[in-house]
C-alpha cells in the first residue's frame, strides 16, 4: 500500500469513528435507558456497570468477584428479582 491509499485509508477510520461517537451521544443505543435498571448482586467479576457502593473500585468492569452484593449492573427492567439480585445495594458480606 502506498503513502496514499494509506492516508485515505486512515482519513476514512477517522471518519466512521467520529460517526460512531455521534450517534452514542446523540441517544441512539441499542435500548433507551428508561427500559433499563440497576441490579445489585449479579454482575460477574469484571462485568460490573459502575462504581462500588462502598468505594472499593470507581469505574466500569472493575469489580472483583462474581456476585459483589455492592457491585450492580444495568437489566431490562422487571428482570432484576428474577435473575437473583436487589433494586438496592446490598450489604456485603
Amino acid at each position: 500500500m502506498n503513502k496514499r491509499h494509506a492516508l485515505l485509508a486512515s482519513a476514512l477510520a477517522t471518519v466512521f469513528t467520529a460517526g460512531l461517537g455521534t450517534a452514542q451521544a446523540a441517544g441512539h443505543t441499542a435500548a433507551p435507558a428508561a427500559e433499563k435498571e440497576k441490579c445489585y448482586g449479579i454482575s460477574k467479576a469484571g462485568q460490573n456497570d459502575c462504581a462500588s457502593t462502598t468505594g472499593a473500585h470507581s469505574c466500569a468492569g472493575q469489580a472483583k468477584k462474581d456476585m459483589d452484593p455492592t457491585d450492580w449492573k444495568y437489566v431490562a427492567k422487571g428482570t432484576c428479582e428474577k435473575m437473583g439480585g436487589k433494586m438496592a445495594a446490598m450489604k456485603k458480606k
